[in-house]
């Protein structure tokens, strides 16, 4: 992660975990505070913005990288296993049926989407791909998953990522709002961010900025479209080995890229379902996996980098803006159309 930026750097005197992890996690306390005072925005967006803010003005330094990135990854599958606990598996397997059709359409959507805006606008095939992925599935994850695969240029990976993250964020504020403009239901809601928002972190964010069952809703939805990301991985494998003339692709391990936390999401789950988690306990994980949930989203935040993303160009972001308004509206069509909302 790099460090420039115009304000000042801080920089502890070695590298530490415990470095960055105390800086999200200060940064997570004021994001919840704040949140409560504005419960419209919600402590996970103040979450995102305050850590860029603080990644632009302050930038810190190499040595709280370590800590900055577990939370990133780590803490939000965590915060999503403990959202499990306050879920029973019938309630999961509903949601997660119930959301098949839509996200069939939605996935369907954004690769013909991307397929034709990267002709029109003149992206090259692996950056499409790589937005065009990032969009369908789970965002940066998905990004990440498959390329190894393809095999983009270091540029091109951090083209579709700044875009990507761009939008997330554009999600997480402008959601929430739209959802109330157009009085959906907590679970219209859920289906609409978990069908067409990208990251899962910015699922959940604008989610839980709606309401709680929207939130609910939204991570299963988003939890059973990231599984998708196996099969097409798969596919994108044996297409590469086809090209290549060999059988399969050196870099490719099914193992590295299966979501493992889903696992875990649905242990907990099970858990609440056996009786196994008091009713009791269940303010205190609700409370526990938000603040989690903020503390993952001040260090995706603080991983941000504003100029990287000014720099991406003009064509990738067109590309994944249309990406990303085809699958939003979609998503919303299908379930018009099912009488869903």
């Amino acid at each position: 992660m790099s460090t420039q930026s115009s304000g000042i750097a801080l920089v502890p005197d070695r590298p530490s975990p415990w470095a960055g992890l105390v800086l999200v996690t200060v940064i997570a306390g004021a994001a919840l505070l704040a949140g409560r005072h504005a419960p419209l925005i919600g402590g996970p967006v103040f979450g995102i913005v305050f850590g860029i803010l603080v990644r632009h003005f302050l930038a810190p330094g190499a040595a709280f990288e370590p800590g900055i990135r577990f939370a990133a990854k780590h803490v939000l599958q965590w915060s999503i296993v403990a959202l499990g606990a306050g879920l029973s598996l019938a309630q999961v397997a509903h949601t997660g049926l119930d959301s098949l059709a839509v996200t069939a359409v939605t996935v369907s959507t954004a690769a013909l989407a991307a397929w034709l805006a990267g002709r029109m606008l003149g992206v090259g095939g692996r950056l499409t791909l790589l937005i065009g992925v990032g969009t369908a599935i789970c965002g940066g994850s998905a990004i990440a998953a498959v390329a190894p695969i393809v095999k983009p240029d270091s540029h091109e990976t951090a083209f579709a990522i700044s875009t990507i993250f761009l939008f997330n964020v554009v999600a997480v504020l402008l959601f929430p709002m739209l959802g109330h403009w157009l009085h959906l239901s907590n679970s219209g809601f859920g289906m609409w961010a978990g069908t067409a928002i990208n990251d899962t972190s910015s699922v959940v964010a604008a989610g839980y900025s709606y309401s709680k069952e929207a939130g609910d809703f939204a991570t299963i939805v988003k939890l059973t479209r990231a599984t998708l990301i196996m099969p097409i991985c798969l596919v994108l494998a044996l297409v590469a080995a086809s090209r290549e003339k060999r059988k399969g692709s050196g870099n490719f391990q099914l193992a590295r890229i299966f979501p493992w936390f889903i696992l875990w999401f649905l242990v907990a789950s099970g858990l609440r379902t056996a009786g196994m988690i008091p009713s009791a306990a269940q303010p205190a994980i609700r409370e526990a996996a938000e603040f989690l949930i903020i503390v993952a989203l001040s260090a995706i935040g603080l991983s941000s980098n504003l100029r990287q993303m000014a720099a991406t160009g003009i064509r990738p972001i067109v590309l994944g803006l249309g990406v990303w308004v085809a699958v939003s509206v979609s998503s919303l069509v299908v379930q018009y159309a099912m009488g869903q909302i």
